[in-house]
């Protein structure tokens, strides 16, 4: 860091009052000439920034900004430092992130915006990234500013699931949302890069209440355990419906999609669970469906006259560099505007194709799906609507 010497930081840190973030932060800017320091984070929707407690006196630079159309949202959008000239000198954005997993923004006010400064100035928000990432799991403070209004027991449960919204490597970038982040009942995702695979899952449990978010907790416990175990995807399959069926003597079920990406080839495997089919973009535009002959859902899929069942057929699919596959549930497609009409899988398909004409990043191509999906809605959603988005580098 360009004036903060990074070991010293990195102590205190160890010995900070979780709560005590926005100070350190502050404290260490001050080493950079800086005054007025905010820390805000996106909330679960990705609609907002939202600021943590601060000591600045100036309350018009701690109101929650709007990702889409404020400076800071800027920032967020384009993980770039922004600038604006003010009386008392220059107010900084830089992103805060942990990783590839974008958290939120870091702004201050320097009296000098020369390039090491903003350097240091980035440096200290990727910090706040890492120190929030970190302290997250002794405080609910970072948490509770991430709430825009109250969030559904099942939903919080959900949340609770999820992996980083972002992940990144040099051959793969992953990108997952939920909708409506507030009260999603059952969806959820796993993504995980394994040296030379990469491991993405999609689960949509029946109903919209608590036993769906039970049934999704149960479901991702087994999908981790068998992954780390080094299972093949039938297997992990396979035991998916074990543990369901082992588990609920109901008509408790599960759809959902496995899929393991060979990082250095391409080659995407993947099976189905009773789940909507996969697009894949290629080119800047959503040129296929990536079938797979179905099982039953998970939980469904063993008889009850007899112990075998028909295995899960795994699909292939070659990627190319470029190419991106999108996985959504139900939700996406049958979405309903005020006239009753069905979204449908063709038109998810052209505006996947017209987000991904934009050159987008992952992350906001899909945080723009689940925007037109809300848009089309206009009445709110039904049903969770899910999306997973992986592009091959």
């Amino acid at each position: 860091m360009d004036g903060i010497e990074f070991g010293r930081a990195v102590r205190a840190a160890q010995s900070v009052d979780p709560t005590a973030l926005p100070d350190l932060v502050a404290g260490l800017s001050a080493q950079l000439g800086a005054a007025d320091v905010v820390l805000y984070l996106v909330d679960f929707a990705q609609v907002t920034l939202e600021p943590l407690p601060d000591r600045s006196p100036h309350a018009e630079i701690r109101s929650s900004e709007l990702v889409a159309s404020s400076i800071a949202g800027r920032s967020f959008l384009a993980q770039q430092p922004v600038t604006e000239p003010t009386s008392g000198g220059v107010r900084v954005w830089v992103p805060i992130a942990e990783g590839s997993n974008r958290t939120g923004v870091l702004a201050m006010t320097v009296t000098d915006a020369s390039e090491g400064v903003l350097e240091g100035c980035a440096d200290l928000g990727l910090f706040a990234g890492y120190l929030i990432a970190v302290h997250d799991r002794s405080t609910d403070l970072y948490n509770l500013h991430r709430r825009r209004r109250s969030i559904t027991l099942s939903a919080s449960m959900q949340w609770d699931l999820l992996p980083p919204l972002v992940v990144k490597s040099p051959a793969i970038e992953i990108a997952g949302l939920i909708e409506p982040a507030y009260d999603v009942g059952g969806d959820c995702f796993d993504y995980s890069i394994n040296g030379a695979t990469a491991d993405i899952a999609l689960f949509d449990p029946v109903g919209h209440d608590i036993r769906s978010a039970l049934l999704a907790g149960l479901v991702m416990g087994a999908y981790r355990h068998q992954r780390r175990e080094g299972k093949t995807l039938t297997e992990i399959h396979e035991t998916l419906d074990d543990a369901i069926s082992d588990q609920y003597d109901d008509m408790s079920f599960v759809t959902g999609q496995l899929a393991r990406l060979e990082l250095s080839t391409g080659t995407l495997q993947w099976t189905n669970a009773g789940h909507p089919a996969p697009l894949l973009l290629r080119d800047g535009k959503a040129t296929d469906v990536l079938s797979c002959p179905p099982t039953m859902p998970w939980g469904l899929g063993r008889p009850l006259s007899r112990p075998e069942r028909r295995p899960p057929t795994v699909a292939t699919q070659s990627l190319q560099p470029g190419d991106e596959v999108l996985f959504f549930t139900d939700g996406a497609i049958e979405v309903r505007n005020p006239d009753r009409r069905e979204l449908g899988r063709d038109e998810l398909a052209a505006l996947f194709s017209r987000h991904l004409s934009d050159e987008r990043q992952p992350e906001q191509t899909v945080r723009h799906l689940a925007r037109a999906v809300l848009e089309y809605s206009q009445d709110g959603l039904s049903d969770d609507s899910s999306f997973v988005l992986l592009h091959w580098t």
